[in-house]
């Protein structure tokens, strides 16, 4: 069970899956709006790459947990 449902979330989402999913329902949104509430076969690539960057900037705007660390190459 996940631990939203035992916080009361009515969702049942973690809270990086809640942003996730307002992400993609904006870029969505955006999408219809710019395409005249349509999508053609011809489009979904393009539409999936624009979701795809809108989902990277919610995982890259997160901060790592405390206690936590990286590893990076050193030069």
């Amino acid at each position: 069970m996940d631990d939203a449902y035992v916080v009361g979330d009515p969702d049942g989402l973690s809270p990086l899956l809640q942003e996730i999913r307002d992400a993609v329902a904006r870029e969505l949104h955006a999408q219809f709006a710019l395409r005249a509430d349509r999508l053609d076969l011809a489009n979904l690539p393009e539409v999936a790459y624009q979701v795809t960057l809108r989902v990277d900037g919610v995982l890259n705007g997160r901060r790592p947990a405390t206690g936590t660390s990286s590893v990076t190459a050193s030069p």
